[in-house]
């Protein structure tokens, strides 16, 4: 056996070590879901996770309906987008290397970036900077993992998107003209959107923004030290 064959299979191993992209992308829509109950029901209207919702909540926002914010919205549509280009920069240099490292990396900053957060919602909860700076923060975090979610491209796991999940398990159906094939991530995720959303609530209702946004954190950096190469 060559030597390049032994380092080929050297990295193959260590890239395959940790827990596969799969279920960490699973377990990061649980955390899309507990990110929107925090930002919607915590942060007045406003989604930092979902985007396709906060543009139609911008929408409702600009013609006056109560309850919603211009400058919310438009604070965390920015920060997402921010977020989303430095995912960009940082496929570009990481993207062609190991996926395991790429992902470890991408995660940490997401866990740091929610962490800070937590931090922020405890030590500040009704200062008005607050607001706007849990908003941005958590929109950032949540655009540069969306942005690395797309370049990592796992099939039928977008961790905040559900919308063409739900159309692919209908059009797929028998009911929908389709094979009738099961797809069992498409049906985790919306479970775990759910489940997420869910949890997010009621921790909001009982127990404020801060513990939320910890377990947030917690989850993400468990996952930085876990995740593999490997689907």
């Amino acid at each position: 056996m060559s030597a390049d064959s032994t380092t080929a299979d050297a990295d193959a191993t260590r890239e395959a070590r940790g827990l596969p992209l799969v279920a960490v992308l699973l377990t990061l829509t649980v955390v899309s879901g507990l990110i929107d109950a925090v930002s919607y029901l915590g942060l007045g209207h406003v989604f930092t996770a979902n985007m396709t919702g906060n543009v139609v909540v911008l929408g409702f926002a600009a013609a006056g309906a109560p309850g919603f914010s211009v400058p919310h919205t438009l604070t965390s549509l920015g920060s997402f987008v921010a977020g989303a280009a430095a995912g960009g920069r940082i496929a570009v240099h990481l993207g062609k290397g190991s996926r395991r490292t790429w992902a470890r990396l991408t995660l940490a900053a997401e866990a740091l970036l929610l962490g800070g957060s937590s931090v922020v919602a405890s030590a500040a909860p009704d200062a008005t900077a607050t607001i706007y700076i849990l908003i941005a923060v958590t929109a950032f975090a949540m655009g540069l993992r969306n942005a690395t979610v797309r370049r990592l491209g796992v099939p039928d796991l977008t961790t905040t998107v559900l919308t063409m999940t739900l159309t692919g398990l209908a059009a797929d159906s028998r009911a929908g003209g389709g094979p009738g094939t099961h797809s069992p991530r498409r049906t985790a995720s919306v479970v775990a959107m759910l489940a997420g959303a869910a949890l997010g609530a009621w921790l909001v209702l009982h127990h404020g923004l801060g513990i939320p946004l910890l377990v947030t954190a917690l989850v993400v950096g468990a996952l930085a030290v876990t995740a593999s190469g490997r689907e």
